[in-house]
């Protein structure tokens, strides 16, 4: 077995190769970036260089991308040309190499618009099953990159699993808002709830994929923490999410007050794992009540796979609005 991993100097594509090699699997990694994870450096826009990289390769996790940080700073052609045109050169020279696997990290942003409901209405139970509406180029070409693969798999029979995670970087919020109304942990912690991953978690999602593609074919999966919330509790968590936090976590409120921590006052959207857990046979580690007890022990939440790859940044500069300059 050889895995070809895109994008291996950002945070998956290294989590990958250092797992990987953990396990003494043959691994390349490609990127466009120089990093001791990167075996060959290039563009997966470039065909050439894709198709060189292919050579007995049985399996491909392609988690190279532009991401939402990046649409205020590069152009609708850029997403294009990395997003779409790479992914297709991936899925072309896949099939010429007769590859057994191929898994697509895409991410939950391909919901876009589905993501927030009205003020009148529940939360949203975000499963497989929800239709995404994208809502910028991100999103639109991530989405449109998920159906090559299924074209792939329909048309030439390539085992194309589309793993959608939920948020695994270290870096700050997005969100000015977000980053002045709580701190850094707070909020990240906050979102193991319903929209996070620790990327060992995620990182394993990837590896289990490859071994169920042949057979499963095609399918789409969401990878994020499992949430402790079902779907009565929807309605509540639109005007209560600390009540309902707190039914189910009675320890968290005096948790949160000795770190002089809050909790989110709503939460719009729950993203729900149930068929990663069954299909992959996937059992993350990384969930809110590990979150409340780590604290309790005084011990670092964080995997020690998200501490070694730490922050990457997705610019070399910082904005005048902060470290992204973001646009929806």
């Amino acid at each position: 077995m050889r895995i070809l991993v895109t994008g291996s100097s950002g945070h998956l594509g290294e989590a990958l190769i250092r797992l990987l090699q953990e396990k003494k699997i043959d691994c390349l990694g490609i990127n466009i970036i120089k990093t001791e994870f990167t075996t060959k450096v290039g563009s997966i826009a470039d065909r050439n260089f894709v198709r060189s990289c292919m050579n007995g390769v049985t399996a491909v996790i392609h988690s190279a991308t532009l991401h939402k940080p990046h649409v205020a700073t590069h152009s609708y052609q850029d997403f294009i040309d990395t997003n779409l045109t790479g992914t297709l050169n991936l899925l072309e020279e896949a099939r010429l190499q007769n590859v057994k696997s191929f898994i697509y990290t895409s991410t939950t942003s391909t919901f876009g618009d589905m993501l927030t409901p009205s003020k009148d209405k529940p939360s949203i139970w975000i499963t497989e099953e929800v239709r995404p509406i994208p809502k910028n180029i991100y999103g639109v070409t991530k989405a449109a990159a998920e159906d090559l693969c299924q074209l792939f798999y329909r048309n030439y029979n390539l085992p194309c699993l589309i793993l959608r995670t939920s948020r695994f970087f270290p870096e700050k919020d997005d969100k000015k808002i977000n980053r002045e109304l709580y701190s850094d942990n707070n909020l990240k912690i906050n979102e193991y709830l319903y929209r996070r991953v620790d990327i060992e978690d995620a990182a394993n999602a990837h590896l289990l994929a490859i071994d169920k593609a042949a057979s499963i074919g095609f399918g789409k999966y969401i990878i994020s923490a499992t949430t402790p919330f079902s779907e009565n509790d929807l309605s509540e968590l639109r005007n209560n999410a600390p009540g309902v936090v707190e039914r189910l976590f009675p320890d968290f409120k005096e948790i949160y007050k000795f770190k002089n921590w809050k909790m989110l006052p709503e939460i719009d959207r729950v993203y729900v794992n149930t068929k990663a857990l069954k299909e992959l046979d996937w059992k993350p580690k990384y969930d809110f009540r590990y979150m409340l007890d780590s604290i309790k022990n005084n011990k670092d939440f964080r995997s020690e796979l998200s501490k070694i790859v730490g922050i990457k940044g997705y610019h070399n500069e910082e904005f005048d609005v902060g470290p992204y300059p973001v646009n929806e």
